[in-house]
């Protein structure tokens, strides 16, 4: 069971000017393999089919605890991009073309399907893919895709980053990317703990620390 509190894990500032094209960029951290309906999902099916869970408990509440945090941060990606899409239109009379000025939309399905909201997709408007999940059964072999899937999500991140300088995106990456750090370095040391292997130190990937973002500083000195 999730209990929802209704407020975003982050305070985010609504823009005073839409981009409906870093919108489309930000879907992919949405619906995209190393989005945050893929870490969402994956943890949370894992942590429902683990068996024998009292015998090793400690790394079935990790895996459930991540998988619960990642539902608040699916619906921070997604206000992101309803925030980027707000004002691209005036409205007005159908006959003058009201959307006229997002020509030619990034994502069409922003305007046509999702009324200016997010989609459960990715950056090209395809769906999200529920073979996306890996859950094996296999503890050791469970964790291993996880460091990968937030790895990979990392580097999605300062990816669209380096795409756009929106400040809402900013906002939302830079908190994303400490958590996300949070969360591989977590599957790591568990990870060492089963196996013996420094899986961080071997696999030390991608490369790039939090301070090359200023927007990450904040949330460190929090100790997020």
């Amino acid at each position: 069971m999730i209990l929802r509190v209704d407020r975003l894990q982050i305070e985010l500032e609504m823009p005073e000017q839409p981009d409906p094209a870093a919108a489309a960029i930000v879907q992919e951290l949405l619906g995209g393999r190393f989005g945050e309906m893929s870490t969402f999902m994956n943890y949370t099916f894992q942590s429902w089919n683990f068996r024998g869970r009292e015998k090793v408990r400690p790394y079935y509440e990790l895996i459930a605890n991540i998988g619960t945090e990642e539902y608040g941060h699916v619906e921070l990606v997604a206000s992101t991009v309803n925030g980027m899409l707000t004002g691209s239109s005036s409205g007005g009379d159908p006959t003058d073309t009201p959307l006229a000025g997002v020509m030619p939309p990034p994502n069409p399905h922003h305007f046509i399907v999702q009324g200016q909201t997010a989609a459960v997709a990715n950056s090209l408007g395809q769906p999200w893919q529920g073979d996306y999940v890996f859950n094996s059964g296999d503890l050791v072999l469970d964790l291993l895709h996880n460091f990968f899937l937030e790895v990979g999500a990392r580097t999605h991140k300062i990816r669209v980053y380096e795409m756009t300088d929106h400040p809402i995106a900013r906002q939302m990456l830079g908190y994303l990317l400490v958590r996300g750090g949070v969360h591989a370095l977590a599957y790591a040391k568990a990870l060492e703990e089963l196996t013996g292997a420094t899986v961080s130190k071997m696999l030390n990937i991608p490369n790039i620390p939090n301070s090359a973002f200023p927007e990450t500083k904040k949330w460190e000195d929090q100790g997020s």
